[in-house]
């Protein structure tokens, strides 16, 4: 289950990325396309303890603009 915060934030970059490309990415097409993501860069999520933990590491990973 997403926080309303998520959902939406989700909605912001689907509207975004509709009004710049012209075509509809949902919610759902984001999530998948980010797990996804995460599974194929091989990143190893073993050992996090907790999902702010876990956020944390992703975050880092992705780049430094995460606060």
């Amino acid at each position: 289950m997403l926080f309303d915060r998520q959902v939406m934030h989700l909605d912001r970059l689907a509207t975004a990325n509709r009004g710049k490309t012209g075509k509809l990415l949902n919610r759902a097409e984001i999530i998948r396309a980010l797990i996804d993501g995460l599974i194929d860069s091989g990143m190893d999520i073993i050992g996090a303890e907790s999902e702010r933990d876990l956020r944390g590491r992703v975050a880092r990973r992705l780049g430094p603009s995460y606060r």
